[in-house]
């Protein structure tokens, strides 16, 4: 089962190919999905998406560093002092 906002991605497909403009097609997510809406800012991103011509509704493979916890720095820096 898709989660909703894949699910709320595979719509927003489908609305881009209906030839729904952004406006249009974020006011039919917000109707049927209310508080479980992606953000404005989501809806955008992947509505240009669409629009471009991505057919893929999965993330981008991610190629940054995986986030360092600062509190072990903190702790390492006082047991070397």
């Amino acid at each position: 089962m898709l989660s909703v906002q894949m699910e709320q991605r595979v719509n927003l497909k489908f609305l881009v190919k209906l030839g729904k403009t952004f406006t249009e097609a974020y006011a039919i997510l917000k109707e049927v999905y209310g508080n479980e809406c992606l953000s404005h800012t989501h809806v955008f991103e992947w509505f240009k998406r669409f629009k471009e011509g991505r057919e893929t509704t999965e993330d981008d493979p991610r190629v940054e560093r995986p986030s360092t916890s600062k509190k072990r720095t903190k702790i390492l820096k006082k047991q070397t002092q």
